[in-house]
């Protein structure tokens, strides 16, 4: 029998914030608990039926069943390019300024190790999605916390960061529509970005995951268009949200053709790049009909508002998300964001998500997803009143 000794890289890790949840899920479902689970952002509606039946047919193609390119499909990558012309007016070389990544997910945890070096820094939001502070550690990078605050609108404060900090940091992190908060960046705060970038020799890597999921008219724009960015940055997005094919694992990120290309020889020597019918599948998406998209939004628009008003009307401080299918609110006065999310799922069979789970500053709130039916939320808010918190 051997010793086995875990990596140092891995000692450093706190347990993935998801992966106790989907833990404290099989949990309470064991003990037969009727559970409504608000947790993890798993969309609950279908792929559309085009989509599907684009990637059956693909699939009974023999040319599709060989090893795919690593930077992806070319047909693929002119699909995203013409996205982008259409959706933020952006033009991009589809074979020099887009890679296809295998979800996008895959990407960020990637791009550290083209660019980050040992006891470079990486500017991380926080709160916020685990993998940014995990994929600098994975590089033997530093992360570097910048808090967002609701009095800031949950956009860091670019002045507060250090001199000395900055001196070493290498990339930073940022996602707006953002997860957890659901807080919206403006172009004038994209525009103090890119200036910011360009003063202090920083890449940005923008997460755009939610960019079609917006409510309320509000279009949310990219980072791309604004000018500079091509300059200084990337922009990582995925199907998963937007299609409800979070299973399919397909992504992209597209920008600047130096990092680009970074990221590109990273893949090169990890992953032998996407099945060719999920990218068939891609482009049917991207390019086909767009009916599933305001069907989509109709229906977490009507999710929304059943829970941002139940909620309200037990008293508790939350505002109504233009973007994301997230809401995040402050806990009731005397609990923590684990003792609440704790009393939901003890007392309510309520699986919420902790504020703090995603960084400290996001102590004191809770996030839920509205990825169960009108129904299902509007029983939530139900038991939420039966507890009496």
């Amino acid at each position: 029998m051997i010793t086995i000794n875990q990596a140092d890289r891995l000692k450093q890790l706190p347990p993935y914030l998801f992966a106790e949840l989907d833990r404290k899920k099989a949990e309470a479902i064991s003990r037969g608990v009727d559970l409504i689970d608000l947790g993890v952002g798993d969309p609950d509606l279908p792929t559309p039926g085009n989509i599907i039946n684009s990637l059956a047919a693909a699939a009974r193609e023999p040319k599709y069943h060989r090893y795919p390119s690593y930077t992806g499909m070319n047909e693929f990558r002119k699909a995203v390019s013409r996205w982008y012309a259409k959706r933020a007016g952006v033009t991009l070389d589809p074979l020099r300024e887009v890679v296809s990544l295998i979800g996008s997910k895959e990407g960020i945890a990637h791009i550290p190790l083209a660019f980050v070096n040992p006891g470079d820094v990486v500017l991380v939001p926080s709160p916020a999605y685990p993998v940014y502070a995990i994929a600098t550690l994975f590089a033997g990078g530093t992360p570097h916390e910048m808090p967002l605050l609701k009095e800031s609108d949950f956009l860091p404060d670019l002045g507060a960061i250090p001199l000395d900090i900055l001196a070493k940091t290498r990339m930073m992190f940022i996602n707006y529509p953002n997860n957890p908060t659901a807080a919206l960046a403006t172009e004038d705060f994209f525009r103090i970005v890119v200036d910011f970038a360009e003063r202090h020799n920083i890449m940005i890597c923008h997460d755009f995951a939610y960019s079609e999921m917006a409510f309320d008219g509000y279009v949310p724009p990219s980072f791309l268009e604004t000018p500079g960015a091509m300059d200084v940055g990337i922009e990582f997005h995925s199907l998963s949200k937007t299609y409800n094919m979070t299973g399919w694992r397909i992504g992209w990120a597209a920008g600047n053709e130096k990092i680009i290309n970074g990221l590109g020889r990273i893949k090169s020597n990890i992953d032998s790049g996407i099945f060719e019918p999920i990218q068939v599948a891609g482009i049917e998406a991207l390019e086909g009909d767009q009916q599933c998209l305001a069907d989509m939004r109709t229906i977490y628009t009507e999710r929304r508002d059943t829970l941002v008003a139940g909620l309200q009307k037990l008293g508790i401080n939350v505002a109504s998300p233009k973007a994301t299918f997230y809401v995040w609110f402050e806990v009731p006065a005397g609990y923590t964001s684990a003792t609440f999310a704790g009393l939901l799922l003890d007392k309510g069979g309520i699986m919420a998500t902790p504020g703090n789970g995603f960084g400290d500053p996001g102590e004191g709130y809770v996030r839920m997803a509205l990825t169960v039916s009108r129904e299902r939320l509007a029983e939530a808010v139900d038991r939420m009143a039966a507890i009496g918190f």
